[in-house]
């Protein structure tokens, strides 16, 4: 019995490096909006796809790329055609120098701390979780949801994408889910 548990564990760890040397690609498209709506609809097919920043050489702006397994090319591309998205390219990454970079950028200021993704921010108290600024992005609705979350707690305020209709309001959730685990996976409540 001990025997058969460990093979199944040393499966299972197998199985998992080999997820993680699954070769993967990005999909570049025209606009921004087409990137969100092409996460929304290849996550709900149940494809892992994650959406990120371009590498440098790629980046023209306020963009944005979607990372997906390469083998699922295919796939991928059906589901797309179906939403009528039409990705400028399908870059592999096979070299350091293409590979995508995060979304966001964190920054610690002792007592607070920020996350930044594409052009908005959000900042953090740490003790408390207190949202206590928000800023950046050139979207109308991001004053509005930033007079609904400034001052509420991260852990307990309502999402941006409930209220928000902009590609900025977009950035605002992805930095407000990314603010909202950094402070819950804390030690004491607060990013480190």
């Amino acid at each position: 019995m001990f025997g058969r548990l460990a093979g199944w564990l040393k499966g299972g760890r197998k199985a998992a490096r080999e997820e993680q040397k699954v070769e993967r690609g990005f999909l570049v498209f025209q606009h921004t909006g087409e990137v969100i709506q092409a996460e929304r609809r290849l996550q709900a097919a149940g494809f892992v796809v994650e959406v990120k920043g371009p590498p440098p050489e790629l980046r023209t702006g306020c963009d944005m790329v979607l990372t997906f397994p390469l083998m699922k090319e295919h796939a991928v591309r059906r589901i797309l055609e179906e939403e009528r998205l039409a990705p400028l390219s399908v870059v592999p990454v096979c070299d350091a120098m293409l590979e995508p970079v995060s979304l966001y950028r964190f920054t610690d200021y002792g007592q607070w701390f920020m996350v930044q993704a594409a052009n908005v921010k959000l900042t953090v108290e740490k003790a408390s979780g207190l949202i206590v600024n928000i800023s950046g992005g050139g979207c109308p609705d991001v004053p509005y949801l930033a007079g609904l979350l400034v001052g509420r707690r991260i852990c307990d305020a309502e999402e941006p994408r409930l209220k928000g209709h902009t590609l900025c309001s977009y950035a605002l959730q992805k930095a407000f889910l990314e603010a909202r685990r950094r402070w819950e996976e804390a030690p004491h409540g607060g990013a480190a």
